[in-house]
């Protein structure tokens, strides 16, 4: 009997996953609470501690961010929410095999930064140039990453230092000051990791939205109208006896019509047109005519 009921009781295994439940995770809020997939479980502590990857182009929606892995670690779970933090990112291993060729030299670094708000940081940078260079000249590129990862951190919050990381703004900015010393062909950020948290709370400043001016409305003045008298009812719709007056013409005098007629000749001098200059060309071609007419007869005379 006591075998029979050992083996009853192994048959009878409890189903686990019906004593599980579904957890929807979302994205911290640098990327403003986005829901990233959901998970099961049967109990809510256990869901803490837990690494989600996901590609940045599931995001974002944007194909050209999709060489980016980000890592979210699960630190707290209200109800059926799991809310993360950002952990890291890296890059694809493919991604970083079509950069790398022969006959070119790749310089790394390594770099911790603390941020504004104090947090730790772990970035990882490296550059690619075009021909083989020597170790100086790496080192001063070298420098030059840490310098302005270094200058960055401490004058932003780790969110905004994260942006930039992730948009490849930082990297455009060292690729900028590295071609004082030699000229780098691509600068990118391999790998981020996070070693502690921010422990001072700082708002994150957020774009200003122009401020639509509107034009204030000046109450107009209400006008009260009068009631007309007698005097203004008659005086309507007839002219003042001064602008008739005025209206009148004054009757002119001699001099007035003798100065017009004089002012009339002088104009009319002034408009006739001198002698054209074809009238004097023909008197000087008669001229000449007869010239040679008595010329040609006192030769003649000659002659005979």
């Amino acid at each position: 009997m006591a075998k029979a009921r050992a083996r009853s009781a192994a048959r009878k295994v409890k189903d686990k996953w019906k004593a599980k439940n579904w957890y929807q995770i979302q994205a911290p809020s640098l990327f403003d609470n986005v829901p990233i997939s959901e998970t099961l479980s049967d109990k809510p502590d256990r869901l803490i501690g837990r690494v989600i990857q996901i590609s940045m182009q599931d995001l974002t929606n944007d194909f050209r961010k999709s060489h980016i892995k980000l890592f979210f670690k699960i630190n707290k779970v209200e109800e059926s929410t799991a809310s993360t933090y950002f952990k890291g990112h890296t890059l694809t291993s493919d991604y970083l095999r079509r950069m790398i060729r022969r006959r070119k030299s790749r310089v790394d670094g390594v770099y911790d930064v603390e941020t504004k708000d104090g947090a730790y940081l772990r970035v990882k940078p490296f550059a690619i140039t075009e021909k083989r260079i020597q170790n100086s000249q790496k080192k001063l590129i070298r420098s030059v990453m840490k310098e302005t990862i270094v200058n960055n951190g401490k004058a932003k919050t780790l969110n905004e230092l994260l942006k930039e990381i992730l948009e490849g703004r930082t990297g455009s900015e060292i690729y900028k000051n590295c071609k004082k010393f030699y000229p780098v062909k691509r600068v990118e950020i391999h790998k981020t990791e996070i070693s502690r948290l921010p422990t001072i709370i700082i708002e994150d400043e957020k774009p200003k939205k122009k401020e639509e001016t509107k034009e204030t409305e000046v109450p107009e003045k209400k006008t009260v109208k009068k009631p007309k008298t007698k005097k203004e009812t008659d005086t309507e719709g007839k002219e003042p006896e001064t602008k008739k007056e005025e209206i009148k013409e004054k009757p002119e005098t001699k001099e007035d019509v003798k100065k017009e007629k004089e002012v009339k000749k002088k104009d009319e001098k002034k408009t006739k047109k001198p002698a054209t200059k074809k009238k004097t060309t023909s008197k000087k071609k008669t001229k000449t005519t007869t010239k040679k007419k008595t010329a040609a007869k006192k030769t003649k005379k000659e002659t005979k």
